[in-house]
């Protein structure tokens, strides 16, 4: 599998387990520490139980916007190395009843780190 195909399954596995709420799945596919950069805040967060426990936390947040789903518009690599992937993601926040109420664009880095291909990072423009 090339390292493009790597880092978008990677993604694509952040997305699927997102949308199940699988907080220890969407944990495993992440590199750490793992950086976010949104709505103008860095957070940095150290290991695996430390964003199960943030995700979780998030999850009421979501629920309580009517949130259902994320689809994924667009998903483009616009920078390859052997050692890290630069992703353009549009997402599209959508409710139970299949109204988009949220679209963002997104920056991920994909990074190969002891063997795992994970997200490193993530800057959104979420509002």
């Amino acid at each position: 599998m090339s390292i493009r195909d790597q880092a978008k399954l990677m993604a694509s596995n952040f997305i699927h387990a997102f949308n199940a709420q699988d907080h220890q799945t969407i944990a495993k596919t992440l590199n750490y520490p793992h950086i976010r950069l949104a709505k103008g805040e860095f957070q940095t967060i150290a290991n695996q139980e430390e964003f199960a426990v943030l995700s979780e936390q998030g999850e009421n947040w979501l629920r309580n916007e009517s949130w259902d789903h994320t689809v994924v518009e667009s998903m483009e690599p616009i920078h390859v190395g052997e050692d890290k992937v630069h992703l353009a993601i549009k997402n599209h926040r959508v409710t139970k009843s299949g109204d988009i109420y949220d679209s963002f664009e997104t920056l991920w880095i994909v990074s190969l780190n002891d063997q795992h291909w994970g997200i490193q990072f993530r800057s959104s423009y979420l509002r």
